[in-house]
């Protein structure tokens, strides 16, 4: 999974994939008088957030690798919602884009793999399996360790998916826990950092990447270029890129001389492309999508940009 990922980014040109975390103040309103003229419930929520998503798809699929679904805006609207992260998954593996759900799940025993089978495995059935979430790639959380972990391991290993494991979050608060120096005197993000490097040994490909990444916030380049020397084998997703703070300087240190090593998240500043500056001066509400669609295309400059300065492009 982690060489079909890299073919893509290296076909088109970029390592960006949009985060759809879609809210209903996210949408214009246009979309929502449509919708919500004659009813308001869970269901036409849902709806309107799959018309939302769809038009942006159509505006960006030709230039970027892949999207993150992150689950929790769906599973907000109920049935309904996780019924849209569905059709937008399919969706967007229909233009072609690799499928991140972002899921941060994780448990022990029968409850881990409960949970692997149902977003990167098959959920067995009278005689029968079954795909319950259409994705490529999830991410989890490593906080119960290696038990935690080896079934989604393993399903990466069946099924030709690939995971993201939390090593250093973007939030201003990660560092309470992440940042504790242990008794060996590593921070407790570098002794995860050890161990997805050897989770991951018995799936790198031919890019020298495994299919067991990471998760680096861009909110952290020092810790970015430390990461990338103590996980040579290993993919980066790098969230915290514009809404959250993050600039194209601030995330060199995660690639190779290459260009590669990681793929950047950007969510809020490109769904929301149309009420921000330039944008909103450029695109009306009703041309949501095409905002979107010149917000990624003035990421990806800004981060070649900053990738040809450093010396390292595709």
């Amino acid at each position: 999974m982690i060489d079909k990922l890299i073919s893509k980014i290296i076909e088109k040109e970029t390592p960006i994939v949009v985060g759809l975390d879609p809210r209903l103040e996210y949408l214009p309103q246009n979309l929502l008088d449509k919708y919500f003229k004659q009813d308001i419930s869970l269901e036409t929520a849902a709806r309107a957030i799959l018309d939302f998503n769809i038009e942006i798809l159509n505006n960006i699929h030709d230039l970027i690798p892949a999207v993150k679904l992150q689950v929790a805006y769906y599973e907000m609207y109920g049935l309904p919602g996780l019924k849209t992260f569905i059709e937008t998954a399919n969706y967007a593996k229909s233009k072609g884009l690799i499928v991140i759900g972002d899921v941060k799940r994780n448990d022990i025993g029968s409850t881990a793999e409960a949970y692997s089978n149902a977003y990167i495995g098959y959920t067995p059935l009278y005689r029968e399996y079954a795909q319950a979430f259409p994705v490529d790639m999830i991410t989890v959380n490593p906080y119960l360790g290696t038990d935690g972990i080896k079934p989604f391991i393993d399903n990466c290993k069946r099924n030709n998916k690939g995971i993201f494991v939390l090593v250093k979050t973007s939030n201003p608060s990660s560092g309470e826990f992440q940042d504790l120096v242990t008794t060996d005197g590593y921070k407790v993000y570098e002794k995860v950092a050890q161990k997805v490097n050897d989770w991951g040994q018995d799936l790198i490909g031919n890019y020298g990447y495994s299919s067991v990444g990471a998760v680096i916030g861009a909110t952290y380049p020092h810790q970015l270029s430390e990461l990338r020397k103590l996980m040579p084998n290993v993919y980066f997703l790098v969230p915290g890129y514009g809404a959250q703070g993050g600039r194209a300087q601030d995330i060199m240190g995660g690639f190779d001389n290459r260009g590669l090593g990681s793929i950047i998240n950007a969510s809020r500043s490109i769904m929301c492309a149309y009420k921000n500056k330039p944008w909103k001066n450029q695109f009306n509400s009703r041309e949501f999508g095409l905002a979107s669609r010149a917000e990624v295309i003035n990421m990806k400059d800004e981060i070649h940009k900053a990738l040809i300065s450093n010396k390292t492009y595709f």
